[in-house]
């Protein structure tokens, strides 16, 4: 009996003892001679190999004992890495080859970065690996063969990158992939037959040329008796004549077989949740055309696909509505595909093809044609031409420097694509956001105007009535900005200020910049005209050859000064804006301007905000109301409510982003030695001590130095009355 518990108690100490030890290798494993846990080194050995110009590995530290702490890594419970992700971060430089030290790891994804050179060939090692996503980069050289290893591996995305070299027969034998992705590199035949669920070689000129597309993706999975011999050719094995191993296999085709159910089914979650996620490759829903006049509906991988699923290097441009990417459709048509910003937010499928057939139907050979659109759970996406000449906007910068004759021909062009959209459809569409990033140029730089209709469409997500202030700071009208009311006039408005552009060369936000320029635009265009000096507003690109009209170039100038005038009913029609341009009626409507002005004592407004104006702004302000009106500016005495107006319209307009909440930042009111109240002013827009825009705003002049912080606002204001 008493040998029996001897035996117990060295039993209960072996385990114990066994259980420490492990414990103790456990965390001894992880470090190296020196003390120095070997995932830290292999962390650091990463960074040092990549370029972060956003500082988001600034939180690793050699130094630190546990990483699990860090950014972009995860932890198991066990304090093992078993996650490294820092996808769009902007990253350059290499891979380095210790990530295969973090032999736990379960999920890489460094998508959408600029990270270059090979792919380290020791992948092969990390057997715990599950996901890879090494996508839209620029990594060279080989697929290493060793991934054919990664038995664990199930979506494995490499994608848009420089990849050469055959593709590795290893892979072929990965029956448990549900995913792979190869499409858009170099790579060269032979092909193995992959047992992925879901593969894509598509864009490998060598081995998928142009019209063979079809045959470079699928979603057949390889009987699971097939073997590959060395050319990738099936080998079958011949029937087995025992009973048992035939009962066995099947139920291991039955196991398998629910396994990719399963997998299938959270691939058609994914996707219905987040449709970033290129899994559904062979989705071939919505290719018919459907009846929307001369519409194509697209299918969206049909769009992924063509843009390089939505990659970095296809964008075009960044909108208020969307952004832009450059795609190839499947027969080679070169297109602009618009990915509208909250498309699940855009009401229903039916009111959305609606409102896309009302788009189409405004044919105008100085408007770009809405060639197709694409509409899911949660993207809506509008297709037109590509235009191979860019914007405006992006040609003024530009060589060869756009001459006289081609700007006044896409001024009259774009005018005349106005008119078509004010006087000639029906129901008429009113623009919204007129200016030189919205013209576009085709091959004869002919000028297009895009974007037409889009406002309407996205005022839809918030309700049945035109409310939202959709622009750009500094083409946008007062009253538009004041009420959140358009009209015909309002596109007027910003047609003058895109005149201006054209005959200066410089966006509307870079007015007032130089030494030269001192107030607002319209402002400093008046004074100059005025003084018959209309050679300081030239494009400094044209006055080197003097390769412009004098004649012309007034004309233009005073269209211009016409189209901005502060009350809506004073503006021109499109129709006169081209009969003016054209030569017809100019100065007859330009006196007429003139003699109105001279009543107005308030003629050279430019904006005004009049939800939080409260004041009159005729009236004689004393002491006690600038104080007062300086209050419902800043919060003084209710915080944020008395001042939420202003900032979030200013915002809006600014598409500057919220800080987080707390962080401290005021609005520096500074008060002019002039003690009238003056009805021109200008804010100044200062994130994060960058200046990045003015806007321009009626308000009294204040007391000096009045300095508010509180947690409600985002940005810094500095507002001055200019003299």
């Amino acid at each position: 009996m008493r040998s029996s518990t001897i035996v117990m108690m060295m039993r209960r100490s072996l385990v114990y003892l066994l259980g420490f030890l492990y414990l103790l290798t456990s965390v001894n494993g992880l470090l190296s001679s020196n003390g120095v846990n070997f995932e830290v080194q292999a962390l650091m050995d990463i960074k040092a190999s990549l370029h972060d110009p956003h500082g988001v590995l600034d939180s690793w530290d050699r130094d630190a004992v546990d990483p699990c702490s860090w950014t972009m890594v995860t932890c198991s419970s066990e304090n093992f890495v078993i996650g490294l992700g820092t996808p769009s971060q902007n990253l350059s430089g290499t891979l380095s080859p210790s990530i295969t030290n973090l032999t736990n790891l379960r999920i890489v994804l460094l998508q959408n970065n600029n990270i270059t050179g090979k792919i380290p060939s020791e992948f092969g090692r990390l057997t715990r690996l599950e996901t890879l996503d090494l996508s839209d980069n620029f990594f060279l050289g080989e697929v290493p063969f060793s991934l054919g290893y990664l038995r664990s591996l199930q979506y494995m995305r490499l994608n848009n990158n420089s990849l050469s070299g055959v593709i590795p027969l290893s892979l072929s034998n990965m029956t448990q992939l549900a995913l792979l992705d190869l499409s858009y590199n170099n790579l060269s035949a032979p092909v193995p037959r992959f047992a992925a669920k879901t593969f894509s070689i598509v864009g490998n000129p060598l081995i998928c040329p142009t019209g063979k597309e079809p045959d470079c993706n699928g979603t057949t999975l390889i009987p699971m008796s097939m073997n590959l011999n060395d050319n990738g050719a099936p080998l079958y094995t011949g029937r087995s004549k025992n009973h048992k191993m035939a009962i066995a296999v099947g139920a291991s085709v039955g196991t398998v077989s629910m396994i990719f159910i399963a997998v299938g089914l959270f691939l058609w979650w994914r996707q219905r949740n987040n449709q970033n996620t290129f899994f559904d490759v062979k989705d071939g829903h919505y290719h018919e055309e459907v009846s929307l006049g001369n519409l194509r509906r697209f299918g969206f991988r049909e769009l992924q696909i063509a843009t390089n699923n939505f990659s970095s290097k296809n964008l075009l441009g960044k909108g208020g509505y969307g952004n832009v990417y450059k795609g190839i459709l499947g027969d080679n048509t070169v297109v602009a595909v618009k990915r509208l910003k909250d498309g699940n937010a855009l009401g229903g499928e039916i009111q959305f093809q609606t409102e896309v057939e009302m788009i189409s139907l405004a044919v105008h050979r100085n408007l770009l044609r809405l060639y197709g659109f694409c509409i899911t759970q949660a993207e809506k996406l509008l297709v037109y031409p590509y235009m191979s000449n860019g914007s405006v906007a992006s040609r003024m910068k530009a060589k060869p420097v756009l001459d006289w004759s081609i700007r006044k021909k896409i001024a009259i062009g774009a005018a005349r694509g106005l008119v078509y959209l004010h006087e000639q459809c029906d129901p008429k569409i009113i623009h919204r956001d007129v200016k030189a990033a919205n013209i576009l140029l085709d091959d004869y730089c002919e000028a297009v105007v895009g974007d037409f209709g889009l406002a309407k469409l996205l005022d839809h997500q918030d309700s049945h009535v035109t409310t939202a202030v959709r622009g750009t700071v500094g083409h946008i009208a007062p009253e538009y900005l004041s009420t959140g009311q358009s009209s015909e006039k309002t596109d007027v408005f910003g047609f003058g200020i895109l005149l201006l552009e054209l005959v200066t060369g410089q966006r509307a936000l870079e007015f007032g910049k130089a030494a030269n320029q001192k107030g607002a635009m319209l402002e400093w265009v008046k004074k100059i005209h005025q003084e018959k000096n209309l050679e300081v507003l030239v494009d400094k690109q044209l006055l080197k050859n003097k390769s412009y009209d004098e004649i012309e170039l007034e004309e233009m100038v005073r269209v211009a000064l016409l189209c901005t005038q502060y009350l809506p009913g004073h503006r021109p029609k499109m129709s006169e804006v081209v009969r003016m341009l054209e030569g017809d009626g100019l100065a007859e409507r330009w006196e007429a301007s003139q003699r109105s002005d001279s009543g107005s004592k308030y003629s050279n407004r430019i904006f005004e905000i009049s939800d939080v104006t409260l004041l009159d702004e005729t009236k004689d302000l004393g002491a006690s109301n600038r104080r007062h009106l300086a209050a419902l500016y800043c919060g003084a005495t209710s915080g944020f409510e008395l001042v939420h107006g202003l900032v979030d319209r200013i915002m809006e307009v600014m598409g500057v982003p919220f800080l987080p909440n707390g962080d401290k930042t005021g609005y520096h009111i500074n008060r002019s030695e002039e003690p009238e109240f003056l009805p021109g002013g200008q804010a100044s827009i200062i994130y994060k001590g960058e200046h990045i825009g003015n806007f321009g705003i009626v308000h009294p002049q204040v007391l000096n130095n009045f300095d508010i912080t509180d947690p409600c606002s985002f940005v810094e204001i500095d507002i001055e009355a200019f003299l």
